[in-house]
């Protein structure tokens, strides 16, 4: 099984009240680079490129969050971002609006990311 289709059967049996917000930020990080992978990882849809980047929480009920596991590396001035500790940064996304209102500071985001790897 792919790690792609290990993402979708775990979407496919979630239960949340954010679940189409959860898989609109999926799409949104797949599709800006086609260089990111996906699996299941720390019990959520984690994204990658050479290292890990970032994981959703579905534990989180209220909103959906975006774990950015070296977040303190982004240069983000838009304000999505939240620091963490350890160096972790995460980006909530509270309804669809919410989403489409960052889909490009997200995609922004993930190409950074995937930029910093390959320098």
């Amino acid at each position: 099984m792919s790690a792609t289709q290990k993402v979708d059967d775990f979407l496919s049996k979630l239960d949340h009240p954010m679940k189409a917000e959860m898989e609109a930020v999926r799409d949104i990080i797949v599709k800006a680079n086609p260089k990111i992978e996906e699996d299941v990882k720390w019990g959520g849809p984690s994204f990658a490129y050479k290292e890990e980047m970032a994981t959703l929480n579905p534990r989180v009920k209220d909103y959906v969050p975006v774990i950015f596991h070296k977040g303190s590396l982004f240069d983000d001035d838009s304000g999505l971002l939240e620091a963490g500790p350890k160096g972790r940064a995460y980006a909530k996304f509270r309804s669809m609006d919410d989403i489409e209102a960052n889909r490009a500071t997200l995609e922004k985001l993930v190409n950074d990311w995937v930029k910093m790897m390959d320098e």
